[in-house]
Order: structure tokens, then C-alpha cells, then sequence
């Protein structure tokens, strides 16, 4: 099953990752490493979010991600959500 991970930033995001972003990557490519993550990205036009897939029998790989990403601790994401994603074409 596949978990969608969709992450609301503030307005002044952009501005303020670079002293997380080393972290917030590290926390990501772990992710992918162990197989959970299959992708992830920040929105563009207007940079006010950023959505990630992960794999697995739940969605707790997802949630332990959010709550442990240096830019929700610090404040940069103001709100984030997880979805279970039924995909019905590829994968």
C-alpha cells in the first residue's frame, strides 16, 4: 500500500530550510534507503508545500517521518497530513 505524506510550509519557507535542509535530506535518503520512501518533492509555483510517497503496511513510516523532520520540529510546516493512496495505474 502506498501512504501519501503531504506537507503545508510557511510563507517564509524558502528563506528559512537552508539551516535544516542538510537533515531534513539525511532523514529522507535514510528513508529511501530502508525502502520506505519511493519519492518526494516540494510543490513549485508557489513553493507552499511538498508531497512524499511511501510504501508499506501502514502509515506509520510515513507519520514517524513528519514527526521527526527537523522542518515540522522547527516549525517551517504548518500543517501536515497522511493518506493512504490506492493506486490504480503503474506502481
Amino acid at each position: 500500500m502506498y501512504y501519501l505524506l503531504f506537507y503545508k510550509t510557511t510563507s517564509d519557507y524558502l528563506e528559512r530550510r537552508g539551516a535544516y535542509r542538510a537533515e531534513h535530506l539525511g532523514l529522507a535518503q535514510q528513508a529511501l534507503e530502508n525502502g520506505q520512501l519511493v519519492m518526494a518533492g516540494a510543490l513549485a509555483d508557489p513553493a507552499d508545500g511538498a508531497v512524499f510517497v511511501f510504501k508499506g503496511d501502514g502509515p506509520e513510516a510515513a507519520e514517524a517521518f513528519a514527526k521527526n523532520d527537523p522542518y515540522v520540529l522547527n516549525g517551517l510546516i504548518t500543517e501536515w497530513q497522511v493518506r493512504p493512496w490506492t493506486v490504480v495505474v503503474g506502481g
